[in-house]
């Protein structure tokens, strides 16, 4: 099974509502609309791991950190991300990180 984060992203909310809406008109069941967002999953997770290659330098104060299910969580405060040519600042901000690799699932659809 493929991480879920990614549902909380812009596409992935749109997704939802547009579900949700076929839904509520009768279009499709719910389930069809589950087996939608457990796709999205799988495909955003292979696409941010095979596509992205461009890489950004932080560094900024440890707040806090965490290790739970193998997934890491880091609160940085006054953080600079770097870029080559771009310097953005923040106060603050949360890092979830979980591994890259195959999540268990050996199933291809």
């Amino acid at each position: 099974m493929a991480y879920q984060l990614y549902r909380n992203t812009t596409l992935g909310n749109s997704l939802q509502e547009s579900l949700d809406e076929f839904i509520q008109s009768q279009q499709i069941t719910p389930q069809l609309a589950l087996q939608v967002l457990l796709q999205f999953d799988k495909a955003i997770n292979s696409a941010l791991a095979q596509r992205v290659r461009n890489r950004v330098n932080f560094r900024g104060s440890l707040n806090t950190y965490r290790f739970c299910d193998n997934v890491w969580t880091f609160v940085l405060n006054d953080v600079e991300f770097r870029e080559v040519t771009e310097l953005i600042k923040v106060d603050k901000v949360k890092i979830v990180a979980c591994d890259g690799k195959n999540t268990g699932s050996n199933t291809t659809e």
